[in-house]
């Protein structure tokens, strides 16, 4: 069954509201796999970096404190309003190393041809995208990646105690208290990593639930 037509304005207008009746929800201090993604951004020599997702920028603003260019996006103005003045107030530094811009990932990305040399995701690939729309989002990652570049995405997978519970909209997407989530089986990583070096497939667990997901790795060849 293919997922809800109705389902991307529905989610949209979810996280608008999420983000302004709980903004900074996720705090300030860094997801985890930003920690390590910034780790194997500067192992590998990177200095610019794009991040899907972006949010109200936890992760983007660390990774400018690093001391990378960052490029954050989100289909979210409201959160990325959040992100600007949290990265104002962390100093002209900080603030010069980062730029945002409203995106929705189910369109083409709006940089050049081997523009980045790392992409970062956390979470971003199973928010209410289809399969096609997730390949397509990573055809786009690779075209922006230099040759070399790193891709570090997480998703939930269907090993997570909410996989196949809650409101069903097909292609594996289950909703729960109004976000929906596309639970990953391991042949779509191995899927998305066609072509590509894929370095790591690490499983890992985040909040209360827990939430079950894996860390991806992967990299464009040289």
């Amino acid at each position: 069954m293919p997922p809800d037509p109705d389902l991307t304005g529905a989610q949209r207008a979810h996280w608008q509201h999420t983000y302004r009746t709980h903004p900074g929800m996720y705090g300030r201090q860094p997801s985890a796999p930003a920690r390590y993604a910034s780790e194997v951004f500067r192992a590998a020599g990177a200095r610019d970096v794009l991040e899907l997702g972006a949010g109200h920028g936890r992760d983007a603003l660390h990774f400018a404190r690093c001391g990378f260019t960052v490029q954050a996006t989100d289909f979210s103005p409201v959160g990325l309003e959040q992100l600007r003045a949290a990265a104002g107030d962390q100093g002209a530094g900080v603030a010069a190393r980062v730029t945002v811009a409203v995106h929705d990932v189910r369109d083409p990305l709006p940089l050049p041809d081997a523009s980045v040399d790392g992409v970062f995701a956390h979470m971003l690939l199973c928010m209410a995208l289809s399969t096609k729309e997730i390949h397509a989002l990573v055809g786009e990652v690779r075209r922006v990646l230099r040759p070399g570049g790193t891709f570090l995405y997480t998703v939930r997978h269907t090993g997570d105690a909410h996989y196949k519970t809650g409101t069903a909209h097909g292609d594996d997407i289950y909703e729960h208290g109004g976000f929906a989530v596309h639970f990953f089986p391991r042949d779509l990583v191995d899927d998305l990593a066609d072509g590509w070096c894929l370095d790591e497939v690490h499983a890992f667990e985040e909040g209360d639930l827990p939430r079950r997901l894996w860390r991806v790795t992967q990299r464009v060849p040289r």
